[in-house]
């Protein structure tokens, strides 16, 4: 038996980072576009982690301030990563339907989670996300580190070769006769 593909554990880290990327772009965009400050979305993000920052009014919401980026950037990037490592162990299983499962689905179960918990936690925060720009960022997030992640070059490992192979045991039955017909010894 040869050994079975599998992609490196680099790829999920990747797919991590460029997903953050593509998920920081729109969740941005919003902010510009929908609410007029680019700060919004970041300082939504960083009221989940650290509420004293922000108190979740319109003067806080829409300006900069410092420890409030770092918090954001810091959970953006921990949690990207994290759920890029969660596509690198996921995605290469369903290969022909991975942008379907990294694109729709993850985001979808993701958006569903977010939703309900923060409803019951904090429905205050929840009623200044904008849910729809929110889906529109998880599925950017899911389609680009779905696409990094299925790109990455697989690499042989050993999972599906019998125990006996990998530990070196010789097994008669199990390692194919050479094609010149000699017998091992």
């Amino acid at each position: 038996m040869a050994p079975g593909p599998h992609v490196s554990d680099s790829s999920g880290v990747k797919g991590g980072v460029a997903g953050s990327i593509a998920m920081a772009f729109f969740a941005c965009a919003y902010g510009i576009l929908k609410v007029g400050s680019v700060w919004y979305p970041i300082n939504l993000l960083a009221a989940v982690a650290y509420r004293e920052s922000i108190r979740l009014v319109p003067a806080d919401l829409y300006s900069f301030h410092a420890d409030t980026f770092a918090i954001a950037f810091v959970l953006h990037g921990l949690v990207s990563v994290l759920v890029g490592l969660l596509y690198g162990a996921m995605l290469p299983i369903f290969p022909r339907r991975a942008i379907l499962l990294g694109g729709l689905v993850a985001p979808g179960v993701v958006v569903g989670l977010v939703y309900t918990i923060l409803g019951l936690l904090n429905p205050l925060l929840a009623s200044h996300i904008d849910w729809f720009w929110f889906v529109v960022s998880q599925m950017a997030f899911g389609i680009v580190a779905g696409n990094v992640v299925v790109r990455q070059a697989s690499i042989p490992t050993r999972e599906n070769v019998a125990f006996a192979l990998r530990a070196g045991i010789e097994a008669p039955g199990i390692i194919p006769p050479r094609e010149t017909g000699e017998r091992r010894q």
